[in-house]
């Protein structure tokens, strides 16, 4: 099968021919239909310090994909062949205190897919059974790639209640464009997107946001100045970081309401610098969020994609480029540019 690889721990990818993987009787094998690349996959490509510090070499890597079952181990259960899926990419170990508890996103002992053992850039994968999502309803297999990454921004959006509330989101790559588009669809009251990026910008307006703002020059100010224009008395009640820029969450602490809420999803790129006096004396909360809980998360992901065709609409809009799988390094490099929505390749093309 072909398969993107990276045989040791050095920068760039390789595809080759690898043997179709074996699965275990706990396992199913899936043929791989589409793959969205993520942020993780560009890290692992350049091979910068985190993914010298967490990636297993060789691998294959990649984790968002979209498939078909063409094999069942014995002891799978409630999977079929012919059953089009995607999967959770978080392999959990089950017996850790969080594991019993029903906390299995809280696992300390996760392997990820396309991290610590083979993924998704490849013709086939194998997963074990429990991660399997089996997608009940026709679904565009462009949007079922996305499940993974519309995951972690419905785990972000939907951390605190959001109906009514003011919703600020910093950060309008991908994920935090989709997390517009649920706060959007949560019944948030006021949504404001920062980034950047103009293209990005303006597709956070698409996704539903009442403003759109650069924040390049104003920063924090620029976001006070939005938040007048859209007639708010108060700070925003709810803030998703999205973006792990430096600047961001300490813009986002200013301008929220007292008691207000903050879900944090991007990783800091480097330290930050955060006023911890408002902090207390606004009585702010912090939360960070990491990957979906499982499987809530992929029951209101899916439940809402089936009940609203506008946020499928928007959702399924993100995907702004597509390539054959041949054309890998135009589609990383086309992901690398940050400027866009999501880079999909499609396995079943040359």
């Amino acid at each position: 099968m072909r398969a993107l690889y990276k045989p040791d721990a050095a920068p760039g990818l390789v595809m080759v021919d690898r043997p179709v993987p074996v699965p275990t009787e706990d396992e199913v094998l899936i043929r791989v239909l589409r793959t969205g690349i993520c942020g993780t996959d560009l890290h692992i490509r350049r091979w910068d310090d985190w993914a010298a510090s967490a990636v297993t070499a060789p691998l294959v890597p990649g984790h968002e994909f979209f498939g078909e079952v063409v094999e069942v181990g014995a002891a799978v259960r409630d999977v079929s062949v012919g059953d089009q899926v995607s999967g959770e990419g978080h392999i959990v170990c089950g017996t850790c205190r969080n594991c019993r508890a029903g906390r299995r996103q809280m696992c300390i002992r996760t392997k990820g897919l396309g991290v610590q053992r083979d993924g998704a850039f490849a013709e086939y994968l194998t997963l074990p059974g429990a991660n399997v999502w089996v997608h009940h309803e026709t679904i565009e297999p462009e949007v079922g790639a996305l499940f993974d990454p519309l995951g972690n921004a419905v785990h972000t959006a939907l951390a605190f209640p959001v109906i009514g509330e003011d919703v600020l989101v910093t950060g309008c790559g991908p994920i935090g464009l989709m997390a517009i588009a649920v706060a959007r669809h949560a019944g948030a009251r006021f949504v404001v997107g920062t980034d950047v990026s103009a293209n990005r910008l303006a597709m956070a307006t698409e996704m539903g946001a009442d403003a759109a703002v650069d924040v390049r020059a104003g920063g924090a100010e620029a976001i006070r100045a939005a938040q007048h224009d859209l007639g708010m008395r108060e700070g925003f009640d709810v803030g998703f970081e999205m973006s792990g820029a430096p600047d961001a969450l300490p813009s986002m602490v200013a301008n929220m309401n007292h008691g207000g809420r903050i879900a944090m999803l991007g990783l800091p790129s480097s330290t930050i610098a955060v006023d911890w006096g408002l902090v207390v004396t606004h009585m702010l909360t912090v939360k960070g969020i990491y990957g979906r809980e499982m499987f809530e998360t992929w029951q209101a992901m899916s439940s809402m994609l089936q009940t609203s065709t506008a946020l499928r609409d928007r959702i399924g809009s993100l995907v702004t480029a597509r390539f054959p799988a041949d054309a890998w390094e135009q589609a990383f490099d086309a992901a690398a540019t940050a400027d866009g929505g999501k880079v999909v390749i499609d396995w079943t093309e040359h």
